[in-house]
């Protein structure tokens, strides 16, 4: 069984007892502790954390297309241990799902999570000029020690409307993670063109997602914009 904490804000702990198997980004791991001698071993994952080779071999490709690919690690464990993992000193989050519960996260925003997660990509059906929007990687809950990590370019805010059914707007590119009450419960697109975008005169802020007060989630958000985007104007 593992159970995950945090330590200093940075860094994931991940206790272990008896044997079990963990899903971390590629080369996250900074430290190591157990009794009797190292029990735990590390495996890049070529292809995917699902069981059928052939699932792993499609959700490997649905990563690449969607640019949803997250290269990732498989840890073994055989006994008690205590790892720890980090990335880049960003913050980690720490969230533990509920059977059926899906979190929709970006890839780059996965630090690690539990074998009691399903990890996969889809299309949330909408286009966006950002970063991202076309597609988002996906963790559902499918028992009952289903621990999600992820990671936030300095200390994240929790937008929450469950209680107040108010609409939450925020920017694609600041967006780590949402949760949903009614299914994946994916956002609108809102946008504000004009013809001041096509001279350099927008405000920068000409796209949003959004969710209503009829759909009750929690959306992570970092105070850091990814770089990349599209960019309309004319020098």
């Amino acid at each position: 069984m593992l159970t995950f904490e945090t330590i200093n804000e940075l860094t994931l702990k991940v206790t272990c007892t008896g044997n079990d198997v963990l899903f971390t980004k590629a080369g996250s791991f900074i430290a190591g502790e157990s009794p009797n001698g190292k029990n735990y071993k590390f495996e890049k994952l070529l292809l995917g954390p699902q069981n059928s080779i052939a699932q792993a071999a499609f959700g490997s490709l649905m990563r690449r297309v969607t640019k949803e690919n997250l290269p990732l690690m498989k840890v073994t464990m055989h006994g008690d241990s205590v790892t720890y993992y980090a990335d880049y000193e960003q913050h980690v989050v720490i969230y533990k799902l509920a059977v059926g519960e899906t979190v929709s996260v970006e890839s780059e925003n996965i630090l690690a999570f539990t074998q009691d997660c399903k990890y996969s990509v889809r299309f949330i059906g909408c286009g966006v000029i950002s970063q991202k929007g076309l597609a988002t990687s996906t963790l559902t809950g499918t028992g009952n020690n289903a621990y999600v990590a992820v990671l936030s370019n300095g200390n994240p805010i929790v937008l929450s409307n469950i209680q107040n059914q108010s609409t939450i707007s925020v920017d694609p590119d600041a967006v780590i993670c949402w949760m949903g009450q009614n299914g994946h419960c994916d956002p609108q697109i809102r946008t504000d063109l004009s013809w001041k975008n096509f001279i350099g005169q927008a405000s920068g802020e000409s796209y949003a997602f959004e969710w209503s007060g009829g759909q009750p989630v929690s959306v992570i958000v970092q105070p850091s914009e990814r770089r990349g985007g599209i960019q309309i104007g004319i020098d």
